[in-house]
């Protein structure tokens, strides 16, 4: 029989042996919930431990210990040898059900507003690049291959730093990071992206994105213009918004952006954000030419540059193009860089090169984020860089990507014609396929989602009507799945159109 408090109540708990949660847990869960549901009422008499243990068929001792914990934690008074009864003030008192039942309730919807920043994000969201958790398919953008990450190398690394760590190294970092890995990537960036920096201007930042809103929130103040690439990067508006600040879209065409356009749309901006190495999303790269005219409007004007370098390291053709930071002779340009696309997306590690005027205000601000990143991801990278791993990785990816846009184009021009015109390109992981004219590349995403193939509408980088397209990613995704994605867009792309046309 359920054994009956001294006040009349029984104490009906469930226990598990085969749950994997330890007994004394179980029957603390139990006992803690019925008395915040207040059906064991504050004061009331708990049962002795050896009657608890009785009825419950367990040893006397698991149910000390569950009771042990009741006390410290305040929800039980009295010590052992002792009657015990539950604490006459909860430390979770306001979380009790009201009497009279114990069903939950959902909260009626509070009146307060958002901020107008927070509701522009929310539609920016919408037309973002998805996040995705599950395994690549094709042809999800911004996904690298992480099918040839050399995990046993990266598990091997991690496994010697946890077993030297020193005490000092698991205690608050410094906001700018992990010094060893801003010195790596110090001669990285000199040799292979032509980025002339020291250590002190490297700043680590939790991916990308965490980088741009940094940088945001340093050059902006609410109502401020900064130029950003139409059609351009979501991440990047979206992070001026959340500053407050105002994007002006700046038209790009084959030379990339057209600077006197943003000289003409917004002259007193106060930034601008280019994407010079591969436009994202159209490909091209800008010109010489339009780098200087860049770099001279942000002198003259007193704005900046937020130059990000997303995939230089996978051109194909030749070497890869200088980052426009190497021409930067007046200290403009803060240069964003990732790990994901080069090792995998989960290590959420990139980094920004800050002019040295701007080393202690972005010190300040990161310290106001998350303070530091975590210190064991950045030394582990820092071991992958040194011992010559990750230039070893980006050669392989290198390769494989050469090949497997090779494989996209050639399986698209069979699967693909008159549905979508896909080029090659000489750098990138992804490729844009143009649809024929009038066609509604939005309904052509959503077409091509349902027979489970991701593709991105151009028109969801752009805030003005474009020409229809769709961006393909190609790095992260098997010859063999490439093959079996273009015969399931080109029917999906055939069934849109036989839909239009009926």
């Amino acid at each position: 029989m359920p054994r009956r408090t001294s006040s009349g109540r029984i104490i009906h708990l469930h226990i598990d042996p085969e749950s994997g949660v330890p007994i004394y847990q179980q029957v603390y869960t139990g006992i803690r919930q019925r008395i915040l549901e207040g059906r064991l009422p504050a004061g009331g008499g708990l049962p002795s431990t050896r009657a608890l243990a009785r009825d419950l068929c367990v040893s006397r001792s698991t149910v000390i210990q569950a009771y042990e914990q009741l006390r410290l934690e305040g929800y039980a008074e009295g010590r052992i040898g002792a009657a015990t009864r539950v604490a006459s003030t909860l430390p979770d008192y306001s979380l009790r059900a009201p009497a009279g039942g114990f069903t939950a309730r959902r909260p009626a919807a509070h009146p307060g507003r958002t901020s107008a920043r927070a509701r522009e994000l929310v539609g920016l969201t919408a037309r973002s690049l998805d996040v995705m958790d599950e395994a690549p398919r094709a042809f999800r953008a911004g996904v690298p291959a992480v099918d040839i990450f050399p995990v046993d190398t990266w598990g091997r690394l991690m496994a010697r730093r946890w077993r030297l760590v020193q005490a000092r190294s698991l205690s608050y970092g410094r906001p700018f990071g992990f010094l060893p890995l801003r010195q790596a990537l110090t001669e990285y960036l000199g040799s292979a992206r032509g980025v002339r920096c020291d250590a002190e201007q490297v700043l680590i930042v939790n991916g990308s994105q965490q980088g741009l809103d940094l940088a945001a929130q340093v050059l902006l103040d609410p109502g401020d213009q900064a130029w950003l690439e139409e059609p351009g990067y979501n991440g990047a508006r979206g992070a001026f918004a959340a500053a407050g600040g105002t994007s002006v879209a700046v038209p790009v065409d084959e030379e990339g952006l057209v600077v006197k356009e943003g000289r003409r749309l917004a002259p007193q901006a106060r930034a601008a954000f280019v994407t010079p190495s591969r436009q994202l999303p159209l490909g091209m790269a800008l010109s010489l030419p339009r780098r200087l005219e860049l770099l001279e409007w942000a002198k003259g004007s007193g704005g900046w540059i937020i130059e990000d370098d997303y995939d230089s390291e996978f051109r194909y053709v030749g070497r890869p193009l200088a980052a426009l930071h190497g021409l930067d002779t007046s200290g403009c340009v803060i240069y964003a860089g990732t790990f994901s696309k080069v090792t995998f997306p989960s290590v959420r590690l990139g980094y920004l090169v800050v002019p040295s005027a701007l080393v202690d205000v972005f010190a300040a601000v990161r310290s106001f984020a998350d303070f530091a990143p975590p210190w064991l991801t950045q030394a582990v990278m820092t071991d992958f860089m040194t011992e010559g791993h990750f230039e070893r990785h980006i050669r392989r990816m290198r390769a494989l990507y050469k090949e497997r846009q090779e494989a996209l184009v050639s399986h698209g021009r069979r699967e693909l014609a008159g549905l979508l015109e896909v080029q090659p390109s000489d750098a990138g992981m992804t490729l844009l396929g143009w649809l024929p004219p009038g066609s509604n590349d939005v309904a052509a995403a959503a077409a091509a989602k349902e027979l489970k193939v991701d593709v991105l509408p151009l028109s969801s980088f752009a805030t003005r009507p474009t020409r229809p397209g769709l961006l393909l990613g190609y790095a992260g995704v098997r010859e063999r799945e490439i093959r079996d994605g273009t015969s399931r867009l080109a029917q999906a792309l055939d069934l849109l159109r036989n839909r239009r046309t009926a």
